[in-house]
């Protein structure tokens, strides 16, 4: 019985598990940044290049994505002791 309660008090994650959780916040951050950054020189015209670079409609998407990932690994990881 002493077995059975102890494995029910057990915490659903560990440290392990958090630390891949803040990695991929981490990533997920960095991405929305590299999305949102860059602005025009002259706010009166319109330069394609800038709001439409490689880095915001590429890059970012892929790190956001990446890191949406890692937290999915992190909440499905098993701890190793049990």
């Amino acid at each position: 019985m002493s077995d059975k309660k102890q494995k029910l008090l057990q915490p659903l994650f560990t440290k392990e598990n958090y630390l891949w959780m803040v990695i991929g916040a981490v990533i997920i951050i960095i991405g929305m940044l590299l999305m949102s950054g860059g602005k025009n020189q002259d706010p009166n015209t319109f330069d394609y290049k800038v709001v439409y670079s490689t880095t915001r409609v590429t890059v970012a998407p892929i790190l956001i994505i990446a890191g949406l990932l890692v937290e999915v690994y992190a909440i499905f990881k098993k701890s190793k002791t049990s």
